[in-house]
């Protein structure tokens, strides 16, 4: 069986090496010994040449004549949930829809923080106050707490 804390090892030194400012989303390896590690890139995008990097290092390392597997090194992609707290931390400032465990509830705002328990979200709703015409926009800070949060996309806008 391939190891996964070696193959974690053997991903972070090619990280500290070629691009500190990457890290590792997921790492998983199934019973067929497919090997898949996603990457995500603080401050930017994963490049072809970032996976490359950390794929070599990874299959140089193995020995396929001891165990055969396949190996699979991508970026974390735009259309998968956050998953890790560096994740929050690179998208602050960027808009999120936060799916809520609570009856397929939804919130769209602007991730504002982030801690080891949650996120900090904030909406903008147009109400009407009781007695006035015009509705008024009303801005809100809602801390979730993880336990309570589903997933969290990015909201993709051109």
């Amino acid at each position: 069986m391939i190891d996964k804390e070696q193959i974690l090892e053997l991903a972070n030194e090619r990280i500290a090496d070629h691009d500190p400012t990457l890290f590792i989303v997921d790492l998983q390896i199934n019973k067929d010994s497919l090997i898949l590690v996603e990457l995500d890139k603080m401050g930017g995008s994963v490049s072809i040449q970032d996976c490359i990097a950390v794929s070599r290092n990874i299959e140089h390392n193995l020995d396929r004549e001891e165990e055969d597997f396949s190996l699979e090194v991508t970026s974390a992609g735009l259309d998968k949930p956050l998953r890790v707290l560096k994740q929050f931390e690179k998208n602050i400032g960027r808009n999120v829809q936060v799916f809520l465990k609570e009856h397929g509830k939804s919130i769209e705002g602007e991730l504002k923080d982030f801690s080891e328990e949650g996120i900090t979200v904030e909406t903008q709703e147009k109400v009407r106050l009781e007695g006035k015409k015009k509705k008024v926009l009303e801005i809100k800070q809602l801390e979730l707490k993880f336990e309570d949060i589903k997933e969290t996309k990015l909201i993709i806008s051109f």
